[in-house]
């Protein structure tokens, strides 16, 4: 674990790599799928305990709505489009002018997947769940791939085998 002021660090392992957590005194404030190879943290902060237990959880397949505390960083703008991601059920989908219309303004869907595409949290504030209109997974942070494997770790159709 890394503390630096009031923040805490912490780089865990996922099925889809590397993520690093962050919060600060009001709350998780960054989770981000990295590239880099870093050593995992061993001991994180307290305050780091439960949001990797809830992520833990969600990626075995055994949490499906998250509570810890967010504080993400961004314009008011993009704090409300996050917040309404935070709409979206486990298992659904959204599209980038639906919620765009539930925003209010129908001519702002460029600005709406803007901040889809700048929100911090990664995975508890579902951006995966939103694709194009046409079913299409369309723009992703994190990799197309990364988003395909969220939206299938989510999809209520369980595969079984015929034979």
């Amino acid at each position: 674990m890394t503390e630096m002021e009031s923040y805490a660090i912490a780089y865990i392992n996922t099925p889809l790599g590397i993520a690093k957590v962050v919060r600060n005194d009001e709350g998780i404030s960054e989770i981000s799928v990295i590239e880099e190879k870093l050593p995992l943290t061993e001991h994180p902060s307290e305050v780091l305990t439960e949001c990797i237990k809830q992520l833990n959880e969600y990626f075995e397949g055994h949490r499906k709505i998250f509570t810890v505390r967010l504080n993400p960083a961004g314009t008011s703008f993009q704090k409300r489009v996050w917040k309404e991601l935070l709409t979206i059920p486990f298992g659904k989908t959204s599209t980038y002018m639906q919620q765009t219309l539930k925003l209010g303004d129908k001519k702002a869907i460029r600005a709406v997947a803007t901040a889809n595409g700048k929100n911090p949290i990664w995975v508890i504030i579902p951006c995966h769940r939103v694709i194009g209109k046409d079913g299409s997974l369309t723009g992703y942070a994190g990799g197309l791939w990364r988003k395909k494997w969220l939206l299938e770790h989510e999809s209520p159709i369980e595969q079984t085998s015929l034979f």
